[in-house]
């Protein structure tokens, strides 16, 4: 009779199980895997594409109407012809060196604000709408420009580091996080006679390295791809590579590398490697900080 009584149960809980918890039959399954084939083919084919443009000679090219998967005859004609050229090389390292500074930059900053903002201030809560405002309120290309002018930043690598050093997206996940830190560790550091750098340093950080290695991806992805803010504020002599990037495969052009004037149109295979240089960093850099990237964000953001 109990047995009976489980199977009962058992049954009624099948019946009202949601439709999202049950076993997904084979034909869904194999759905599914045919979904993720077809998005992992169109993601991977046209970087594949790039790279075998980029290893083939201008006649391949030509013969295959611009774009080759498989070239027959691979050659790094491309590559030495543009790092030899200096140009994007030395756009490369400015990039290098402006993802660098900008990153560590910014993720000091946010860190030290969100951890002050989770904390029991005065004008605590100004300070968090003035950021909040940010994300909805633009000041502009103009205004923005004339404060750059203003402080004496335009035409310095600063003008591409300062405006955007401090997002206040990663701010609110950042707090959110140290908000939901227990108090009681927090207290019983005080009682040992911390203070509040002390507390960050040794108690929250520690705690927060899935967190602020997301945060540090989206400020090096957002500083390594920037092109906007250096077309406003710097000449072509300071340009980061992904300005050479845009001046080589959108507009058709390159630049001399002792006038800076623009020179005739570069070969496809020229630019798609350009476009493999600049890929390449940020590829190498995402699969270490990949594991801690959905932890990261859902840690900072749904318990806030």
């Amino acid at each position: 009779m109990v047995r009976l009584g489980r199977q009962r149960a058992s049954d009624y809980r099948a019946r009202t199980r949601p439709v999202w918890m049950e076993k997904p039959s084979f034909a869904m399954q194999g759905l599914k895997g045919l979904v993720l084939l077809l998005v992992c083919v169109a993601v991977i084919y046209p970087f594949l594409v790039v790279i075998g443009t980029s290893l083939s000679t201008q006649q391949e090219i030509a013969a295959n109407n611009g774009f080759v998967l498989i070239p027959m005859h691979p050659t790094l004609e491309a590559y030495r012809t543009i790092l030899s050229g200096g140009i994007v090389t030395e756009a490369l390292f400015r990039s290098i060196g402006i993802t660098l500074v900008g990153t560590a930059l910014s993720v000091t900053l946010t860190v030290m604000m969100a951890y002050g903002l989770s904390r029991r201030i005065m004008g605590g809560n100004f300070f968090l709408m003035t950021a909040l405002l940010t994300m909805l309120f633009s000041p502009g290309i103009i205004p923005t420009f004339l404060v750059v002018k203003e402080l004496g930043l335009l035409g310095t690598f600063a003008a591409l580091i300062l405006p955007t050093a401090l997002s206040a997206f990663n701010l609110i996940i950042i707090r959110s996080f140290f908000m939901n830190v227990p108090s009681e560790l927090v207290e019983a550091a005080r009682l040992d006679g911390a203070g509040d750098i002390r507390i960050l340093w040794n108690v929250m950080l520690p705690l927060s390295k899935a967190v602020i290695a997301v945060i540090g991806l989206f400020y090096a992805v957002g500083y390594w791809n920037m092109f906007f803010n250096a077309m406003l504020y710097v000449d072509s002599d300071k340009w980061p590579l992904a300005m050479v990037l845009r001046q080589y495969v959108l507009l058709g052009s390159s630049i001399d590398a002792n006038t800076g004037a623009e020179i005739a149109a570069p070969s496809q295979a020229i630019q798609m490697a350009v476009v493999v240089i600049s890929l390449v960093p940020i590829l190498c850099v995402y699969p270490f900080l990949q594991k801690y990237f959905t932890k990261g964000v859902l840690t900072g953001a749904v318990k806030g």
